[in-house]
């Protein structure tokens, strides 16, 4: 390592940085990621789990993102179907919060921004008489659905970063970056690994995709200043037992303009959120408040008939968003809009950092970032990502659920449940821990909701997962099915490996 010299070296694990590592290596460059927890450990995850366009954003002019984040959607639905899936949303007109006109309009953008090749237009709907009008009160008979899609967001994080490692990348999970300098023309940089022990790696181009830690990195890490700041917002989501029958979700309008998701969620539950709050301590400490519970119970209750209290929650998380500061006084208002501020002092090493962006543009981001520095990379190859299918999105016809049956069918000591989640999961890629086992023992110890030795073993060589929290929570989110004494006899499972 210390006689190597990157092209890159890129630190931050979530979306953005893996999205970067995975186009950086495609074409040919010595990339180093650096992730000093785990991949997806923070932002990436606590996402509100939705690859879309961004209906709201229309209200802020934001008409480039929304574009991009639109056709963003249909590819990358097309290159991991088995971690996205479409979804259908419904959206009960509130006429005291926005003129059914502006609906409209919004709904008709969003659906003509951006070519669509498989999802259907948005349509407007009687909920006095449509079947997906009766969980909700009476407030309204008007109302709109259109088109978006679900993903898997740690699941997304780490077959980024697993492509980037098949194409070359060097990613190391739990290590910290504690220092960088510029010297002769290179950046020469200090890891701290997960033992605590330091080594020196050189790179030609240091790319900071830390997210939250972006302004940390540079201040700290790097003793640099910037003219450009991030914001951080936190956003909170709540899980209660299944709110409603269907496939659908809803969007769910507020008297204070903001909107609601409540989206269905791991078969027998419902994900709300998510809340807009500014925040301003560490970003790992993030936790929902009592006053953000309050605020996503009562919209449900305002729109559902269904009655719900703040002890119907399973489970609840917090993330912070690093948005970049434009100034906007309302934290619902900031651009989700990404940012570069490229540093390249003359005779010196480059240094790029990312502030802002959305899950969905990452890809897009990662062409960006790699665009702006090729003046520096002579010879570097044309961009690849857009058509490239993720690690396991090879599915025959991108019919995850025809692939699920023909799983079972060749491994019926699968159960149907456990075969789907499987593909759900991993894809084609299911195939690579299950070959040769032809019964439920072969699968060896089973820690709980049909979690075996064999998956777990795979997790932990393949995908850099290290502790029970890695599998449980990112790599899964099976810790909403197991109790908690689970965690520990996974970590024991995983340093025998």
């Amino acid at each position: 390592m210390a006689q190597r010299v990157f092209d890159l070296l890129v630190v931050g694990g979530g979306i953005n940085g893996a999205g970067i590592a995975r186009d950086a290596a495609g074409r040919g460059l010595a990339t180093l990621l650096v992730e000093q927890d785990d991949l997806a450990a923070h932002t990436s995850s606590w996402s509100t789990k939705l690859i879309h366009g961004g209906l709201r954003y229309l209200e802020y002019y934001e008409f480039r993102l929304v574009r991009e984040a639109l056709i963003e959607r249909e590819r990358l639905l097309a290159i991991a179907p088995h971690i996205i899936r479409p979804l259908r949303f419904v959206l009960p007109h509130d006429v005291n919060v926005r003129p059914a006109w502006l609906v409209r309009m919004g709904l008709f953008l969003y659906d003509h921004l951006a070519t669509r090749k498989s999802l259907p237009a948005s349509t407007r709907i009687n909920l006095a008489r449509d079947p997906r009008g009766a969980p909700l009160t009476p407030l309204t008979r008007v109302g709109f659905e259109y088109s978006d899609c679900a993903v898997d967001d740690a699941r997304l994080v780490v077959l980024n970063a697993l492509d980037a490692s098949e194409r070359g990348a060097d990613i190391r999970v739990g290590a910290r970056l504690e220092r960088a300098r510029r010297e002769d023309g290179h950046w020469v940089a200090t890891l701290r690994g997960p033992s605590g022990a330091e080594e020196e790696v050189r790179a030609r181009i240091l790319v900071n995709a830390a997210g939250p830690w972006v302004a940390d990195v540079l201040n700290h890490r790097l003793g640099l200043d910037t003219s450009k700041g991030v914001r951080l917002v936190k956003g909170s989501h709540i899980v209660v037992p299944r709110l409603f029958d269907g496939e659908q979700a809803y969007i769910l309008q507020n008297p204070d303009k903001r909107i609601v998701f409540a989206i269905p969620y791991q078969d027998d539950l419902t994900l709300i959120g998510t809340t807009d709050v500014p925040y301003e301590a560490a970003p790992q400490d993030a936790r929902i408040s009592a006053e953000e519970t309050d605020y996503l119970v009562a919209t449900i209750n305002r729109w559902f008939r269904r009655k719900i209290a703040p002890s119907d929650v399973v489970w609840h998380f917090s993330g912070v968003r690093p948005l970049f500061d434009d100034g906007s006084i309302s934290a619902s208002a900031v651009t989700r809009d990404y940012v570069f501020d490229l540093d390249t002092p003359t005779g010196e090493a480059p240094l790029l950092s990312v502030f802002g962006g959305k899950l969905t543009t990452y890809r897009k981001l990662a062409e960006h970032v790699l665009r702006d520095l090729a003046p520096f990379l002579p010879g570097l190859k044309p961009s690849w990502t857009a058509q490239a299918v993720l690690p396991g999105g090879d599915i025959p016809g991108g019919d995850v659920k025809a692939y699920a049956r023909s799983l079972l069918a060749d491994k019926p000591f699968l159960g149907g449940a456990r075969a789907a989640r499987l593909v759900r999961s991993y894809g084609t890629r299911a195939e690579r821990f299950l070959a040769g086992i032809t019964s439920e023992a072969g699968l060896g110890r089973d820690f709980g909701a049909g979690l075996t030795e064999a998956e777990v073993a795979y997790l932990g060589r393949t995908e850099w997962a290290r502790t029970g929290a890695d599998v449980l929570w990112r790599r899964s989110k099976l810790g909403l099915r197991l109790p908690q004494a689970a965690a520990a006899e996974i970590d024991t499972a995983l340093k025998a490996i």
